[in-house]
């Protein structure tokens, strides 16, 4: 019995110098595999970043070009003589800045249209035991990756027959067609997570059930609606298809569609004008997202979890 005990007391063996170099040399070669992980990691971002981005730095590089030094042919990257001619031209031109105010109107329209119907869509499918709700909510997820070429030919018969061509009117229902799936799932997702406690107090107190959607639900909501307003008005500003099938006078036209006949001439087409006009389209898009990017985070990751 006391050798057992002298056994088990015995203290644990020193590693020797061997052992000890071949353990820290173990560190030194896991260390040395997470250093260039890390940075074949950080070299793959960074492609991808510069492939990214590269398209439209050449339409930039191109926009602050002269026409004549565009007729050129200069295959530099850089321009010779930088010149903001291009945006002067076409922020006095009535043929883009008219398709501009259109666009603004139109997108501003069906984005406030689209989140005020799904935020109702949403909130009854999230709260109402309604027969068919399953359902309802399986056809909405089906119609978020309905492609948008697949509803031109449909829509464009509808409306002939109802008169709704070449009409902003027409547009934004296209456009609420198109972005009412995905604001729904999302307000939909959100409001699973808002603790029905605060419902249930509000209308102990004698609220009905649209002063707690409203006065309630959709202030705690707010990150999602402000998401879905956003995801809305970027699939509405950047639509070309439904605009090109359903507009037919350039009055009607919005700033995509306006492009395609922008800087045009009999013999030559000035595409420093055109890649300038893609620019400022594109940038209160771009101007939109980094400043609202957290907030669309964060609305995308609040119906995630529970």
């Amino acid at each position: 019995m006391t050798g057992q005990l002298d056994v088990a007391r015995r203290p644990a063996p020193v590693p020797t110098a061997k052992q000890h170099h071949a353990r820290r040399s173990a560190r030194e070669r896991r260390r040395r595999a997470a250093a260039w992980r890390r940075m074949g990691f950080g070299l793959l971002v960074t492609v991808i970043v510069a492939v990214s981005l590269f398209p439209f730095l050449w339409i930039l590089r191109t926009s602050l070009m002269s026409s004549q030094e565009f007729s050129e042919g200069v295959t530099g990257f850089l321009p010779k003589d930088l010149t903001f001619a291009s945006y002067g031209d076409n922020l006095s031109d009535q043929n883009f800045l008219r398709p501009l105010l259109n666009s603004l109107l139109i997108c501003l329209v069906s984005t406030a249209l689209s989140v005020v119907c799904a935020t109702l869509a949403g909130y009854a499918l999230s709260r109402l035991r309604v027969r068919g709700a399953g359902l309802v909510l399986g056809f909405v997820l089906f119609a978020g990756f309905f492609p948008v070429l697949a509803m031109v030919g449909p829509l464009f018969l509808v409306y002939r027959n109802l008169g709704l061509l070449d009409s902003p009117g027409g547009l934004v229902l296209a456009y609420m067609v198109y972005t009412l799936p995905i604001a729904t799932w999302l307000l939909k997702s959100f409001f699973d997570q808002v603790p029905r406690s605060l419902e249930e107090a509000a209308m102990v107190d004698g609220a009905s059930r649209l002063q707690v959607l409203w006065r309630i639900v959709v202030p705690v909501a707010m990150p999602a609606v402000f998401t879905s307003a956003i995801i809305s008005f970027i699939l509405a500003w950047n639509d070309f298809a439904f605009a090109q099938s359903f507009l037919q006078t350039p009055e009607q036209f919005t700033a995509p569609l306006a492009i395609v006949n922008l800087g045009q001439s009999q013999f030559q087409v000035f595409y420093n004008r055109i890649d300038a006009a893609v620019v400022l389209i594109t940038l209160p898009v771009v101007l939109l997202v980094l400043f609202a990017q957290r907030r669309i985070v964060s609305g995308l990751t609040a119906g995630a979890v529970k």
